[in-house]
């Protein structure tokens, strides 16, 4: 398989119209695509880098690749997956959101090979009359046929004009940069064809889309932060290996399709003959990319130590208590090992709780200060030395 085979089939859902054009285009001359974000200041995942990489990819292989920050659209708000509207947010703070964003995507993207602009430099300068000639490109029971917007309705809600007009203003920045390729999520699909669409109208050229797809989590659902089931980029290498090491069987071959480099063929083997060697070799190339092999290392161990040898890791936090105090408050406030107190009662009826290898259930439990040091546990990752 080619090069350029690979880069349109490894990790991709869909291209349209079709991976065979888009393969010939390629083969003659170096393609100029890009990736649209909405700078919300989001926690980024590995849902994220899925298709972060595939952009990373292109560039690595020469191509013309922008990131386009869509702080014109951004004001209106994209509706893709949601049944409410965005609030519409203002320069300063579109701003700090995307020094965010950039400061996480930097595990992935090198910015030096990625050019970067802002979709507000035209679509803020369309005046009354492009704004029609563009509405008239296409229907409103077109813009309508989104999943979102008819779930939307089916639970009572409605649909404000200025979401409808979303994907034609996303849509536009295909003509302003007279790209290639557009690439992006499969919930994007239908904002990128509608870009495709006013390319061929405005400046009759073909313009293709690629989609990555959308991963599950730790929990077997779609990866979201909503379901709590995300790993994050910024996740520690122990907290990541561990999730990573959470994740189901059946998740392996899509992650290791996607996250690493390593034959089909070889990872299919692997996984037939030890899925618990193939997750650890699955978890050490995803923490040694996004941090370091020498960070992967340790995490292993790390990870060996609370659950297969059962041992308390070293250096893990120590606080001290002056006076007694509820196990609830002890978990959220001192620890920090919960965000509320409701997270640390649930953790405890489910069992997730543990002073000196004693689960503890009951909520009320109070713990006072003692001599000697005591280990406690909140779930399976999180462990502190109380004083």
């Amino acid at each position: 398989m080619s090069d350029t085979s690979s880069l349109l089939t490894r990790g991709v859902a869909q291209v349209l119209p079709s991976a065979s054009g888009l393969e010939k285009l390629m083969q003659k001359r170096k393609i100029r695509l890009y990736l649209g974000i909405d700078p919300t200041g989001s926690l980024l995942t590995l849902g994220h880098a899925v298709v972060l990489k595939k952009l990373q990819q292109f560039a690595e292989a020469g191509h013309e690749v922008i990131l386009l920050i869509g702080n014109g659209t951004v004001r209106i708000g994209d509706p893709t997956g949601r049944d409410s509207t965005r609030p519409v947010l203002t320069d300063e703070i579109i701003a700090e959101n995307f020094q965010n964003w950039k400061e996480q995507a930097s595990k992935i993207l090198d910015f030096s090979r990625i050019e970067i602009r802002k979709n507000g430099d035209w679509l803020d300068k369309l005046t009354y009359s492009e704004i029609v000639k563009l509405m008239a490109q296409v229907t409103v029971p077109q813009l309508m046929e989104r999943d979102m917007f008819q779930e939307r309705l089916k639970k009572g809600g409605t649909v404000f004009g200025h979401e409808i007009l979303y994907p034609l203003l996303q849509g536009y920045d295909s003509v302003m940069m007279e790209v290639d390729l557009e690439i992006g999520g499969t919930d994007q699909t239908f904002n990128m064809l509608m870009g495709r669409h006013l390319l061929e109208v405005y400046k009759n050229r073909e313009k293709y889309v690629l989609s990555t797809p959308i991963i599950n989590g730790t929990d077997g659902r779609k990866m979201s932060k909503s379901y709590g089931n995300f790993i994050a980029l910024t996740d520690e290498p122990n907290d990541m290996f561990g999730k990573l090491m959470s994740v189901a069987d059946s998740e392996m071959e899509t992650y290791f399709e996607i996250f690493t480099d390593i034959d089909m063929a070889e990872v299919q083997k692997k996984i037939a003959e030890n899925p618990r060697d193939a997750k650890v070799e699955l978890a050490t190339n995803i923490v040694s990319w996004l941090h370091s092999p020498g960070a992967a290392k340790a995490a292993l161990q790390d990870f060996e130590t609370k659950f297969v040898r059962k041992e308390t890791p070293e250096n893990i936090p120590e606080f001290t208590l002056s006076e007694g105090v509820g196990l609830l408050d002890l978990i959220t406030k001192i620890c920090g090992f919960a965000t509320s107190n409701a997270e640390a009662r649930r953790l405890m009826e489910q069992g997730a709780v543990a002073l000196d290898d004693t689960i503890i259930t009951d909520t009320k439990t109070t713990i006072e200060p003692e001599k000697k040091s005591r280990i406690l546990r909140v779930g399976k990752r999180k462990w502190g030395k109380i004083l």
